[in-house]
């Protein structure tokens, strides 16, 4: 490949010790036209946005209620911006190690054990985000089909089992067997506008419904006990570091400063998203806030089912995006980086298949988002960004651009520790599509929940219960 005669020789460099395979996407303000791939920067954002707001943003009412309401909206602004300043490390790190993907930049960075634990890592989040957007589609679409008429409780529409298997075969598989990630940009704009569409969706409701029902004591406290517990499920919500090189790559000019301008428009329109989401969702049910939002409307709510129904198409169309990273993971450590034809329709749907024999056996979300989020997300946005910048830069750690890094890494250090313990200690409730107590007419029934581990949350059941008899 040859490079211009005027760029810089740090750029030829960077080039010349970097293998062919690696030269293509190698992050250069001098790159010749045709090494990028094929997305505008619109494109790009909206595939950026597409990937931040999937199956986590159900969950961001709920952390609300983990950490108090204004605490809670403080800590998810802060998630926001260290995810937009660690996506940017990635890619300065891959300029100065001369890298164009998550894993040879920690590989370069440190040696295979710190590959190994990145790929299993970047392997694990997208995988599970699959179990995740398997069990939406089957919780929220069979209560869309019920209010068809003439579909009941025992029809197959309403047979979670059977509606996982049908919008896999049909949707999700096809969709996922793309080799080009733009190709992707028009699901991720339809993706992007029935999210809007459920967030006015939860803001009607907000308005309509939550004078219908009393908050619980203490809602707008400040902070709750277990708000570090809130940190996984936002760091779940706001995770895309393992798309971040692909989409890089994608762009037609792949310069760090038009990968800038779309990191900053995605995480900046995720971010205002996901505040008013979280926002309207929690104002509405206060401390009855489930892990999935949709869980605390009432099956007969009309409009709820319209945003059932969008919700359902929204994650369909995200969930190719996290296919192509755990294929490009598997690609990486079993084929080198390259797959046949048969071998990429093999990897697929052997990948796919697996993520679905989970979903359909397993069936409480909430869990999955903390776990994933404390276990997964965290070190993916905090500590492994910032450790391979401090790692390649020049200076000291606790001076000038390195002490950003430095008090991240130790943050996420933190709250991965703290988080992992407490998910374990109290973990989520799991409601299993049982009706919330104000939808039934005595408005006394919690029965069919699963008793909480969490003694404030079980308390405040209690006694919204008390209040409508």
């Amino acid at each position: 490949m040859d490079l211009k005669r005027d760029a810089d020789q740090h750029a030829q460099n960077i080039m010349l010790q970097t293998e062919p395979s690696e030269r293509k996407a190698l992050i250069s303000p001098q790159n010749e036209p045709g090494e990028g791939g094929t997305s505008s920067i619109p494109t790009a954002s909206f595939n950026f946005i597409n990937s931040i707001i999937g199956s986590g943003i159900i969950g961001l009412p709920y952390s609300m209620n983990q950490a108090g309401f204004p605490l809670g909206m403080l800590l998810m602004i802060l998630v926001a911006f260290i995810t937009d300043y660690s996506i940017i490390l990635l890619i300065k790190g891959g300029e100065l190690s001369g890298t164009r993907s998550y894993q040879a930049l920690v590989q370069s960075t440190f040696g295979f054990t710190g590959y190994f634990i990145l790929s299993v890592l970047q392997f694990v989040y997208p995988f599970i985000a699959m179990v995740s957007y398997n069990i939406i589609t089957g919780d929220t679409l069979t209560k869309v089909f019920q209010r068809i008429p003439g579909v009941g409780p025992d029809h197959i529409l309403a047979e979670r089992h059977f509606v996982i298997l049908v919008t896999t075969i049909v949707f999700t598989l096809p969709l996922s067997l793309y080799r080009d990630i733009s190709k992707l940009g028009k699901m991720s704009l339809l993706s992007m506008v029935l999210t809007l569409v459920i967030l006015v969706t939860v803001i009607i409701r907000a308005a309509t419904l939550g004078s219908q029902i009393p908050p619980t004591e203490n809602a707008w406290s400040f902070a709750h006990w277990n708000a570090i517990q809130s940190v996984g499920v936002m760091s779940f919500a706001f995770i895309c570091h393992h798309n971040s090189f692909m989409i890089y790559g994608s762009l037609e000019e792949p310069t760090l400063r038009n990968w800038s301008r779309v990191t900053h428009i995605s995480v900046s329109s995720a971010m205002l998203v996901s505040l008013l989401f979280a926002a309207a969702g929690y104002a509405t049910f206060t401390g009855y806030t489930q892990g999935d939002i949709f869980e605390n409307y009432c099956s007969n709510d009309d409009l709820a089912t319209f945003g059932r129904f969008c919700f359902g198409i929204s994650i369909i169309t995200t969930f190719p995006l996290e296919c192509f990273v755990t294929r490009e993971v598997a690609s990486n450590i079993f084929c080198n980086g390259t797959l046949s034809s048969a071998a990429h329709l093999a990897v697929t749907v052997v990948i796919i298949a697996v993520a679905t024999a989970i979903s359909l056996a397993y069936d409480c979300l909430g869990i999955v988002l903390e776990l994933n989020g404390a276990l997964s997300a965290t070190p993916l946005i905090f500590i492994i960004p910032s450790a391979c910048h401090l790692k390649l830069s020049a200076g000291r750690w606790f001076q000038g651009e390195n002490l950003v890094s430095c008090i991240i890494l130790l943050s996420g250090v933190f709250l991965m520790t703290v988080g992992v313990t407490m998910t374990a200690l109290y973990p989520h409730d799991c409601s299993h599509g049982a009706e919330m107590f104000y939808c039934l007419p005595s408005n006394l029934s919690v029965t069919h929940t699963t008793p909480s581990t969490n003694p404030e949350q079980s308390q405040n059941l209690t006694q919204g219960a008390s209040q409508f008899t």
